[in-house]
């Protein structure tokens, strides 16, 4: 089993790399396939127009996720990790003043969003909570082409033939790639670290270089922090109310200051780790909350949690550097795609513990890796921070990723400091082993009412309303 770095940390936009980076990328997968041979095309025919349905999570909570204006988005041929988040408004009104979509290399397809994208909260598709059908018609209003896309979390995007293979196969998406580590499971993972005397960051490093020089992918990775730091600098500037409706504040700036206050007149604060650590993860979810330019990590919702850690390594480790950056990134990734190759990382499927629980599992993993934590170590230190996440629901408010969602990394991220820091003074000895963690979670997430995984429909989500 192979999951790249850059699969599970992909660079692109706010408020959710489900609802928003997976259906933009969708979208952008059916224009692809309008170009090509890769269909029964009748003899003469020409796609003059397109329609999209959302269903299931999507279809619920996909206004206050930006999931409508994300197909629309994505239908002008903009991908998540190139377009423009300030000219997304604009491109929204162009499209709802014209009435249709111009993709480059394609003519233009009429495409009125009012009418030819549907929530449709009645008809859940069946593989997956996050479900759209794209359809391509004639001028006559003939049905030419028709793909149902799933959206499986942290901006992953599959047919539902290529789910059913994925299914049926058990193997994640990059399955076809052959890796000299390839372990799919924690045991495995430390089984091989036992028997080749390398660091879970030198085996990841082994499996990455197979398609990519070291060169190429030290700046890969020296990208990814690049922009989760800028975010988290954006997040600590910009003050102002969120999008949305619910009129929540941005709190970061404010607490940052205060912080910065307390450095300089060196009052004791016996919970300043802990206050910087919320503050990046705040920064980070507040930017995302705006739609701005965030890295799943392993999901937008949950995208504050890794890049707090990463920064909080760099302010309180005198001997942090760029190279434990990268094997911080690279263990990480190790964890996440254990998780979701065995679990799930969507909020949709199992709720918030896949989400937060996920990225405080992968955050403490790599601090654990960084402050020279064994194989045996980093894998407590992960099952620590992802058992005290286990059976948490996903109910945005308003389905919005703000409350309690901003805090919520918050606190995933002071939970991940705390499991490393436990796990380092052990011997990596523990009762509980990660693969038992993570099969608890996806047992928990598919007996977790649908209430509380991203619907909106129960939790939070109707009690602060009805309060």
């Amino acid at each position: 089993m192979f999951l790249s770095v850059f699969d599970v940390f992909k660079i692109g936009i706010g408020p959710s790399s489900s609802h928003t980076m997976g259906p933009m990328s969708a979208a952008g997968r059916f224009l692809d396939l309008i170009l090509s041979n890769d269909w029964p095309r009748p003899a003469g025919a020409e796609v003059a127009a397109l329609k999209v349905s959302l269903h299931g999570s999507l279809a619920y909570t996909g206004v206050g996720h930006g999931t409508d204006r994300a197909v629309i988005i994505g239908l002008t041929g903009q991908t998540p990790d190139k377009v423009d988040p300030d000219r997304m408004e604009e491109i929204v009104a162009e499209v709802q003043s014209k009435g249709e979509v111009c993709p480059p290399g394609h003519s233009a397809y009429r495409f009125q969003p009012a009418g030819d994208l549907v929530l449709d909260k009645k008809t859940p598709l069946a593989g997956h909570a996050n479900g759209m059908r794209f359809s391509a018609f004639d001028r006559q209003g003939r049905l030419l082409l028709t793909t149902v896309y799933y959206s499986i979390g942290g901006g992953f995007v599959v047919t539902d033939i290529e789910l059913a293979a994925m299914q049926k196969a058990k193997k994640a998406e990059s399955h076809a790639v052959k890796v000299p580590y390839p372990f799919a499971s924690a045991k495995q993972m430390l089984a091989m670290a036992a028997s080749s005397g390398l660091t879970i960051a030198q085996m990841k490093r082994a499996n990455e270089e197979v398609t990519m020089s070291r060169q190429a992918l030290d700046e890969g990775l020296d990208k990814l922090w690049s922009a989760m730091s800028g975010c988290i600098d954006r997040g600590l500037r910009v003050e102002g109310e969120l999008p949305g409706g619910l009129k929540v504040k941005r709190r970061a700036r404010k607490i940052h200051d205060k912080l910065q206050e307390e450095w300089r007149s060196n009052r004791q604060n016996p919970l300043l780790a802990n206050d910087w650590l919320s503050v990046y993860a705040m920064a980070v979810n507040e930017e995302n909350a705006a739609g701005g330019r965030v890295v799943t990590a392993p999901t937008n919702g949950a995208a504050g949690v890794v890049p707090a850690t990463i920064r909080y390594y760099l302010h309180f480790h005198p001997d942090a550097d760029q190279d434990g950056v990268r094997d911080y990134l690279l263990t990480a990734a190790a964890v996440g795609g254990i998780i979701k190759h065995n679990a799930s990382i969507s909020g949709a499927e199992v709720g918030c513990q896949g989400e937060v629980g996920s990225a405080a599992a992968m955050a403490a993993a790599g601090l654990a890796a960084v402050m020279g934590g064994s194989p045996e170590q980093i894998e407590n230190a992960a099952e620590i921070a992802l058992e005290h996440h286990l059976g948490m629901t996903c109910d945005p408010v308003a389905g919005l990723v703000q409350v309690p969602c901003i805090e919520r990394n918050a606190l995933g991220a002071v939970k991940a400091v705390t499991a490393a820091s436990l796990a380092i003074k052990g011997d990596g000895s523990h009762f509980v082993p990660l693969d038992a963690c993570i099969e608890t979670m996806r047992q928990t997430g598919n007996d977790m009412s649908e209430k509380y995984k991203e619907t909106s429909l129960g939790g939070l989500a109707v009690n602060v309303v009805e309060c």
